[in-house]
Protein backbone atom coordinates (compact mmCIF):
# COMPACT_ATOMS: atom_id res chain seq x y z
CA UNK A 1 0.00 0.00 0.00
CA UNK A 2 1.47 3.71 -0.66
CA UNK A 3 2.36 5.81 2.39
CA UNK A 4 -0.21 8.54 3.33
CA UNK A 5 1.06 11.71 3.16
CA UNK A 6 -0.35 12.63 6.19
CA UNK A 7 1.81 9.86 8.37
CA UNK A 8 4.24 9.25 6.88
CA UNK A 9 5.23 5.05 7.34
CA UNK A 10 7.19 4.64 11.02
CA UNK A 11 11.19 3.53 10.09
CA UNK A 12 10.38 0.01 11.03
CA UNK A 13 7.16 -0.25 8.96
CA UNK A 14 9.60 0.90 5.94
CA UNK A 15 11.89 -1.66 6.12
CA UNK A 16 9.63 -4.28 7.28
CA UNK A 17 7.68 -3.63 4.24
CA UNK A 18 11.45 -4.05 2.13
CA UNK A 19 12.34 -7.45 3.74
CA UNK A 20 8.57 -9.18 3.41
CA UNK A 21 9.66 -8.57 -0.41
CA UNK A 22 13.19 -10.35 0.31
CA UNK A 23 11.27 -13.41 1.81
CA UNK A 24 9.87 -14.01 -1.77
CA UNK A 25 12.25 -13.03 -4.43
CA UNK A 26 15.16 -11.61 -4.94
CA UNK A 27 14.75 -7.36 -4.85
CA UNK A 28 16.36 -4.88 -7.08
CA UNK A 29 17.12 -1.17 -6.15
CA UNK A 30 14.67 0.08 -8.50
CA UNK A 31 11.86 -2.08 -6.73
CA UNK A 32 13.30 -0.73 -3.22
CA UNK A 33 12.87 2.90 -4.55
CA UNK A 34 9.46 2.35 -6.03
CA UNK A 35 8.40 0.62 -2.25
CA UNK A 36 9.75 3.33 -0.14
CA UNK A 37 8.14 6.11 -2.50
CA UNK A 38 9.11 9.75 -2.09
CA UNK A 39 11.53 8.87 1.03
CA UNK A 40 13.69 6.33 -1.27
CA UNK A 41 17.28 7.74 -1.24
CA UNK A 42 17.67 8.91 2.09
CA UNK A 43 16.17 5.05 3.14
CA UNK A 44 17.91 3.33 0.96
CA UNK A 45 21.44 4.50 2.00
CA UNK A 46 20.19 3.36 6.01
CA UNK A 47 19.08 0.02 4.15
CA UNK A 48 22.51 -0.61 2.60
CA UNK A 49 24.41 1.13 5.42
CA UNK A 50 22.60 -1.09 8.23
CA UNK A 51 24.54 -4.48 7.38
CA UNK A 52 27.60 -3.26 8.15
CA UNK A 53 26.29 -1.97 11.85
CA UNK A 54 26.66 -5.75 13.21
CA UNK A 55 28.91 -7.74 13.46
CA UNK A 56 28.17 -10.31 11.00
CA UNK A 57 30.52 -10.57 8.12
CA UNK A 58 29.43 -9.92 5.17
CA UNK A 59 32.38 -10.67 2.77
CA UNK A 60 32.36 -8.87 -0.93
CA UNK A 61 29.05 -6.51 -0.03
CA UNK A 62 31.10 -3.72 1.09
CA UNK A 63 32.48 -2.89 -2.13
CA UNK A 64 28.90 -2.74 -4.26
CA UNK A 65 26.95 -0.86 -1.64
CA UNK A 66 29.49 1.60 -0.56
CA UNK A 67 29.66 2.73 -4.44
CA UNK A 68 25.72 3.23 -4.49
CA UNK A 69 25.95 4.83 -1.38
CA UNK A 70 28.87 6.86 -2.48
CA UNK A 71 26.68 8.03 -6.01
CA UNK A 72 23.67 8.97 -4.23
CA UNK A 73 25.72 10.89 -1.59
CA UNK A 74 27.90 12.53 -3.89
CA UNK A 75 24.73 13.88 -6.24
CA UNK A 76 23.43 15.04 -2.93
CA UNK A 77 26.20 17.33 -2.12
CA UNK A 78 26.23 19.00 -4.89
CA UNK A 79 22.42 19.39 -4.87
CA UNK A 80 21.45 17.48 -7.56
CA UNK A 81 18.29 15.33 -7.61
CA UNK A 82 19.62 11.78 -6.36
CA UNK A 83 20.30 9.20 -9.09
CA UNK A 84 21.51 5.98 -9.68
CA UNK A 85 22.72 4.74 -13.53
CA UNK A 86 20.19 2.01 -14.81
CA UNK A 87 23.06 -1.06 -14.09
CA UNK A 88 22.59 -0.47 -10.47
CA UNK A 89 19.21 0.11 -10.48
CA UNK A 90 18.69 -3.53 -11.75
CA UNK A 91 21.35 -5.26 -9.24
CA UNK A 92 19.23 -7.41 -7.14
CA UNK A 93 20.12 -7.57 -3.62
CA UNK A 94 20.34 -10.32 -1.69
CA UNK A 95 17.45 -11.74 0.62
CA UNK A 96 19.19 -14.24 2.78
CA UNK A 97 21.98 -11.92 3.55
CA UNK A 98 19.10 -8.79 4.60
CA UNK A 99 16.89 -11.45 6.01
CA UNK A 100 19.58 -12.32 8.97
CA UNK A 101 20.65 -8.80 9.44
CA UNK A 102 17.54 -7.99 9.76
CA UNK A 103 16.55 -10.26 12.61
CA UNK A 104 19.66 -8.73 14.45
CA UNK A 105 19.24 -4.97 14.04
CA UNK A 106 15.54 -5.14 14.64
CA UNK A 107 16.58 -3.27 17.89
CA UNK A 108 18.53 -0.90 15.81
CA UNK A 109 15.65 0.24 13.88
CA UNK A 110 13.15 0.60 16.68
CA UNK A 111 15.88 2.61 18.46
CA UNK A 112 16.06 5.01 15.49
CA UNK A 113 12.93 5.20 15.59
CA UNK A 114 12.10 6.09 19.26
CA UNK A 115 14.78 8.83 19.21
CA UNK A 116 14.64 10.38 15.71
CA UNK A 117 12.97 13.59 16.27
CA UNK A 118 12.83 17.09 14.72
CA UNK A 119 15.35 18.82 16.90
CA UNK A 120 18.38 21.76 16.43
CA UNK A 121 16.29 22.89 13.36
CA UNK A 122 19.13 25.54 12.96
CA UNK A 123 21.24 22.36 11.12
CA UNK A 124 19.17 21.16 8.68
CA UNK A 125 17.98 24.79 7.96
CA UNK A 126 18.90 25.40 4.29
CA UNK A 127 20.01 23.32 1.12
CA UNK A 128 23.34 24.42 1.74
CA UNK A 129 23.84 22.86 5.48
CA UNK A 130 22.26 19.53 3.86
CA UNK A 131 24.36 19.33 1.49
CA UNK A 132 27.13 19.96 3.76
CA UNK A 133 25.85 17.10 5.49
CA UNK A 134 25.90 14.52 2.50
CA UNK A 135 29.65 15.48 2.22
CA UNK A 136 30.60 13.11 5.51
CA UNK A 137 28.29 10.25 3.38
CA UNK A 138 30.08 10.07 0.73
CA UNK A 139 33.50 9.73 2.94
CA UNK A 140 32.36 7.24 5.07
CA UNK A 141 31.08 5.31 1.77
CA UNK A 142 34.30 5.29 0.19
CA UNK A 143 35.62 4.23 3.05
CA UNK A 144 33.08 1.32 2.71
CA UNK A 145 34.65 0.52 -0.41
CA UNK A 146 38.36 -0.75 0.62
CA UNK A 147 37.77 -4.49 1.59
CA UNK A 148 40.07 -4.43 4.32
CA UNK A 149 39.86 -7.01 7.04
CA UNK A 150 40.15 -5.47 10.24
CA UNK A 151 37.71 -5.37 12.90
CA UNK A 152 35.27 -2.10 12.78
CA UNK A 153 36.74 -1.52 9.44
CA UNK A 154 33.22 -1.29 8.00
CA UNK A 155 31.13 -0.88 11.48
CA UNK A 156 32.77 2.74 12.11
CA UNK A 157 31.38 4.60 8.87
CA UNK A 158 28.38 2.58 8.99
CA UNK A 159 27.35 4.26 11.64
CA UNK A 160 28.23 7.68 10.62
CA UNK A 161 26.39 7.06 7.28
CA UNK A 162 23.05 5.46 9.47
CA UNK A 163 23.29 8.10 12.07
CA UNK A 164 23.64 11.46 9.48
CA UNK A 165 21.02 9.61 6.93
CA UNK A 166 18.46 9.16 10.22
CA UNK A 167 19.13 12.79 10.87
CA UNK A 168 18.14 14.18 7.37
CA UNK A 169 15.20 12.12 7.39
CA UNK A 170 13.86 13.19 10.63
CA UNK A 171 15.54 16.35 10.51
CA UNK A 172 17.50 15.94 13.97
CA UNK A 173 20.35 18.21 14.83
CA UNK A 174 21.83 15.68 17.29
CA UNK A 175 21.85 12.83 15.41
CA UNK A 176 23.53 14.91 12.35
CA UNK A 177 26.33 15.77 14.73
CA UNK A 178 26.54 12.62 16.37
CA UNK A 179 26.45 11.23 12.74
CA UNK A 180 29.80 14.15 11.62
CA UNK A 181 31.84 12.95 14.91
CA UNK A 182 31.36 9.50 14.07
CA UNK A 183 32.66 10.47 10.55
CA UNK A 184 35.90 11.63 11.93
CA UNK A 185 36.06 8.91 13.96
CA UNK A 186 36.12 6.59 10.61
CA UNK A 187 38.63 8.84 9.07
CA UNK A 188 40.82 8.56 12.11
CA UNK A 189 40.77 4.74 12.28
CA UNK A 190 41.31 4.68 8.40
CA UNK A 191 44.65 7.13 9.11
CA UNK A 192 45.90 4.80 11.97
CA UNK A 193 45.52 1.90 9.59
CA UNK A 194 47.62 4.21 6.77
CA UNK A 195 50.32 4.51 9.27
CA UNK A 196 50.36 1.65 11.28
CA UNK A 197 49.58 -0.88 9.11
CA UNK A 198 46.79 -3.87 9.27
CA UNK A 199 48.76 -6.24 11.10
CA UNK A 200 49.25 -3.70 14.06
CA UNK A 201 45.51 -3.74 14.87
CA UNK A 202 45.14 -8.08 14.33
CA UNK A 203 47.72 -8.09 16.65
CA UNK A 204 45.76 -6.17 19.28
CA UNK A 205 42.64 -7.52 18.10
CA UNK A 206 43.93 -11.54 18.68
CA UNK A 207 45.02 -9.61 22.10
CA UNK A 208 42.17 -8.42 22.73
CA UNK A 209 40.29 -11.83 23.05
Amino acid sequence: MPADPARPRKLSEEFALILREFEVETVTLREVLALLHGRGFVLLIMLLALPFCTPIPLPGVSTPFGLIIAIIGARLVFGAKPWLPVRLLDTRLPPATFAKVFAVTRKIIVGFERLLRPRLLGVTASGRLLQLHALPIVICALLLLLPLPVPFSNAIPAWGIMLISGGLLERDGVFIIAGHITALLAMAFFAAIALFGVEAFDFIWKWLH
